[in-house]
């Protein structure tokens, strides 16, 4: 039915940017957002959010998406949300935060479900979002819990529409027009009876119409509402579902397994036929099946009414459950959709289906720029004991973390991935198992150059054999002689990772080993063909879409050099700041990468006599050579710049190029609405180490607080937005 009076509220609240609907379900949120979007002038960005949502780069995807169908947000936010390494708050919401406050043309953002959303990093997204909307715009959330929104400061700012359950629950004349609309008549005594019991909600009013208009007593019906979850699902039992027809209750609860369905998947799942035919039948009854396309081929159950569905089939055929998801999970891998067949075998429980499709698609995952969601696999794995007899995803996993950042995650995997190749475990040997397990060695470096050297070449080896072919051995082969001193040899490998990388399109290896090509041509004195490697890897990383990733940092740190060398400081200033932002990318679970770009950014530091910087650098190389010794030539030349450093005696100006690698990880959390204690659990650290950090970012910034700080890093470029 239409909700005229809440409609009209909305659209006289036009000076309000958020609004806020919360109830628990059924109360019509969802019907309520589709009659504005109906009656109202406005463009309308919808998006439907579930449990899978639980990734930033996931969900930001899809508002970016939606928004981008009402005005183009522009490449960059698409490229940040592509790039596996980019920065949720660094990056991707000031981009996208910026294109919606900048978009021209009226639109209402409208995410309904946001109570499914738990993941820290999403709901922090979304309060930063409430801050960009344009005048004339709307941003509403909808879910049974409040928003992720900063709900005190929008209310007293005057900013923030709020709907509840009271302005949800159907009225006296509205609950009468339900059941009117619905084929029943009800006595003025009878209706005020029922519209008592339910108090108004809209789900417990419209399964009494459906049992009434089947013929149900009117004091049975109202004696069984009573406003709670429980209470309807008892109801559905006892007066609704007992009176369909045996063919139709099994449908209805054993399809309840379903996050969507079609006649082809019905079959499949309850390898019934005819299950098409019933399905369509259904679609044209008044039960609560909600349409996916205009074509009548895929829906969905109202989600409450899929809940109590469920709930029946628990109860009363427990052993379906994951035999049914099964037959989801075949039908979704037959169809090409491997993805909805890993959650399907995750919701059966089915550990070795799941481990073979997430070692099959995780890399891909990561690659696209979808850590969290790789984190939810792995992690459900791991928890049921379902990587142990796959080493390969251990391996991933390890690589994954140590290119974004996270080194103490990638060692955890990296263990896992060692147990995996342990011969005592009495499994047999996997040939692609040894390959991966022998380049993730070679990537972590954990027992110095002559055992990378050695691990690569063994990694090269077994992918050739396994008729394997990956830049990746080539590119670790190349480094180690480079750093063992054999220029020309380790050139020559490098230069096979980049064919190869072309070759199997495998652009940031491609990207790295350029910059590495770039390293050694410097360290020959041949500057230009230097800066035209630094051009080529910069270009290749364009190309790919893929923004911040492991090679960002070092193609700016060569592009800093070069242009030192050139004469041009400004340009090597500016080059400064973008590498500085992107070195937390680089720890020491890539001791090599890490150590490197920070050399390179101390003689520039040095070379422009910013010694505050030159001696953070430093003293985060010794640090990284402490964790990680025996990295050839780059500890001579680590020896080579302290000395260089000790002979600048006094004390230095301190400011924003002397923020440490902890501190530039922090920055971007700042720009969040997020309190001390959930930024500290976010990085995994205590709130007194992140209030000492905070106290330091601030003096180095010259800011005072908060909001000055966040100011002043956009200003000087460390944060966008």
């Amino acid at each position: 039915m239409l909700r005229s009076s809440l409609i009209d509220r909305l659209a006289r609240d036009d000076l309000r940017p958020v609004v806020s609907v919360v109830a628990p379900a059924g109360y019509g949120k969802t019907t309520l957002l589709s009659q504005w979007a109906e009656r109202t002038g406005q463009t309308f960005a919808w998006v439907s959010v579930d449990e899978r949502d639980n990734d930033p780069k996931v969900l930001l995807t899809y508002v970016a998406q939606a928004l981008d169908r009402v005005q183009p947000v522009g490449q960059r936010v698409f490229d940040a949300l592509a790039s596996p390494a980019s920065s949720v708050h660094g990056s991707v919401v000031p981009r996208l935060g910026a294109a919606f406050a900048a978009m021209t043309a009226p639109v209402v953002l409208v995410l309904d479900d946001v109570h499914l959303l738990n993941n820290p990093e999403c709901r922090a997204a979304l309060s930063v979002l409430a801050d960009h909307v344009p005048p004339g715009s709307r941003l509403a959330l909808a879910g049974r819990d409040e928003p992720p929104l900063p709900v005190a400061r929008l209310r007293a700012g005057g900013k923030l529409t709020e709907i509840g359950v009271g302005d949800l629950a159907l009225t006296h004349a509205e609950a009468a027009s339900l059941l009117r609309t619905a084929g029943v008549m009800l006595g003025e005594a009878e209706l005020a009876e029922l519209h008592q019991r339910t108090e108004g909600w809209p789900a417990g009013l419209y399964l009494a119409a459906l049992y009434l208009r089947e013929g149900g007593a009117t004091p049975g019906a109202a004696a069984s509402f009573g406003g709670g979850d429980r209470l309807v699902s008892e109801y559905v039992e006892s007066e609704f579902l007992v009176r369909i027809s045996p063919r139709q209750r099994e449908f209805l609860t054993r399809t309840a397994v379903l996050e969507r369905m079609c006649g082809p998947l019905c079959e499949a799942v309850l390898e019934l036929p005819g299950s098409a035919a019933t399905l369509a039948d259904l679609a044209g009854s008044d039960l609560p099946l909600v349409p996916l396309d205009r074509r009548g081929q895929w829906y969905r159950y109202h989600h409450l009414f899929r809940d109590m569905l469920l709930a029946e089939l628990e109860r009363l055929e427990p052993e379906l459950l994951p035999v049914l998801r099964r037959r989801a999970a075949a039908w979704w891998l037959q169809d090409g959709l491997p993805e909805e067949a890993l959650e399907y075998f995750m919701a059966a429980g089915d550990v070795g289906g799941a481990a073979v499709l997430v070692e099959q698609l995780g890399l891909s995952a990561y690659h696209q720029g979808r850590r969290v969601t790789v984190q939810r696999w792995l992690g459900w794995l791991d928890d049921r004991g379902g990587i142990e007899s796959h080493p390969v995803i251990a391996v991933h996993a390890a690589i994954i973390f140590a290119m974004t950042g996270r080194p103490a995650e990638a060692e955890r995997w990296a263990q896992v991935a060692g147990r995996g190749q342990d011969p005592d475990v009495g499994r047999h040997a996997d040939p692609a198992a040894g390959a991966w397990a022998a380049l993730l060695r070679a990537i972590l470096c954990q027992d110095g150059i002559g055992r990378m050297r050695a691990d690569a070449d063994e990694a090269a080896h077994r992918f050739a054999a396994e008729d394997t072919a990956t830049p990746a051995p080539a590119l670790y082969q190349g480094l180690a002689r480079v750093l063992s001193g054999d220029l020309g040899s380790g050139d020559a490998y490098l230069a096979d990772a980049v064919r190869i990388a072309e070759k199997t399109a495998v652009p940031n290896v491609m990207a790295i080993a350029l910059c590495e090509r770039a390293l050694v041509a410097m360290a020959s004195n041949q500057w230009e063909e230097a800066e035209a490697f630094a051009g080529q890897a910069r270009a290749t990383v364009r190309r790919a879409g893929t923004g911040e990733s492991l090679a960002t940092p070092l193609i700016c740190v060569l592009r800093a050099r070069t242009a030192l060398h050139r004469g041009d400081a400004p340009a090597a200033g500016q080059h400064l700041v973008h590498a500085q932002r992107l070195r937390v990318l680089l720890t020491y679970s890539i001791p090599h990468f890490a150590v490197q770009a920070r050399i390179e950014l101390t003689r520039v530091h040095l070379a422009l006599a910013d010694l505050a910087a030159a001696r953070t650098l430093m003293r985060e190389i010794d640090e990284l050579l402490r964790r990680r010794p025996g990295l050839g030539t780059l500890a001579d030349e680590a020896e080579a710049l302290r000395a260089q450093l000790a002979r600048h005696r006094g004390s230095a100006v301190i400011g924003a190029s002397a923020l440490t690698a902890a501190e530039l990880h922090l920055l971007p959390l700042l720009s969040t609405h997020l309190p001390v204690a959930e930024i500290a659990a976010e990085l995994f650290l205590s709130p007194h180490t992140i209030k000492s950090q905070m106290q330091s970012t601030y003096r180095k910034l010259d800011a005072s607080t908060r909001d000055q700080a966040v100011t002043r890093a956009r200003e000087l470029g460390l944060l966008e937005g």
